[in-house]
């Protein structure tokens, strides 16, 4: 089954919407630009609502890594995804420090972007396109780049993915998982027949794979 990531959850609503449309993550945005950035404590306080099975990943974009540890251990998120432009080491520092997952995201602006992937020690890669800020766009990146790519690990495909794309999506890539935020909200915040909708596509693609 492939892996549904909600992420930029906010309020106590999107909590229990989750609850309630059950996707595998939940994704916190640690990045004081995003306009659905979490403090550690409000996080903290989503993290208690939402259901223990439901991991949260904590998105930080070119944080410090001694100041993600404490997210980890304090039980916050259960999955680190780097967003910006940490190097291998980094990368590296981290998985050795602690046992969360650790996803690393690649912005694809062209075949270059795909180059190089097995230099990082991580669990999994997001791939996501490429825009002047970080995330947050809803574009789509041209997929069939793909084709050509050495994928090391299993990878989230994210950006600009709707309930109405994703199926044709996950046909030509063959995901680990998916991942949306703004197309499943309205108004700038989430919409639980969005997600529901989104959340039915994926699960109706899956289907018929198996």
């Amino acid at each position: 089954m492939t892996k549904i990531k909600i992420c930029g959850l906010r309020r106590k609503e999107d909590a229990m919407i989750l609850n309630r449309q059950h996707p595998d993550l939940a994704g916190f945005i640690f990045y004081p630009k995003s306009r659905r950035y979490l403090t550690k404590d409000q996080a903290g306080a989503l993290r208690k609502l939402l259901d223990p099975s439901i991991q949260t990943v904590g998105v930080f974009v070119n944080s410090e890594p001694e100041a993600i540890l404490p997210y980890v251990e304090a039980g916050i998120i259960q999955v680190v995804q780097l967003h910006g432009e940490e190097p291998p080491e980094e990368v590296r520092w981290l998985k050795a420090r602690t046992e969360a997952p650790v996803l690393k995201a690649i912005r694809v602006r062209d075949r270059t972007s795909l180059e190089g992937l097995d230099r990082y020690d991580c669990d999994g890669f997001l791939l996501d396109a490429f825009t002047p800020g970080y995330g947050g766009a809803g574009k789509t990146f041209d997929d069939t780049l793909l084709r050509q790519a050495v994928i090391p690990k299993p990878f989230f495909m994210a950006g600009g993915l709707t309930p109405q794309n994703v199926g044709d999506i996950m046909a030509r890539t063959h995901p680990y998982g998916v991942d949306v935020s703004s197309a499943v909200e309205t108004g700038g915040y989430k919409d639980e027949s969005k997600i529901k909708a989104f959340i039915e596509a994926v699960r109706r693609k899956d289907e018929q794979h198996e």
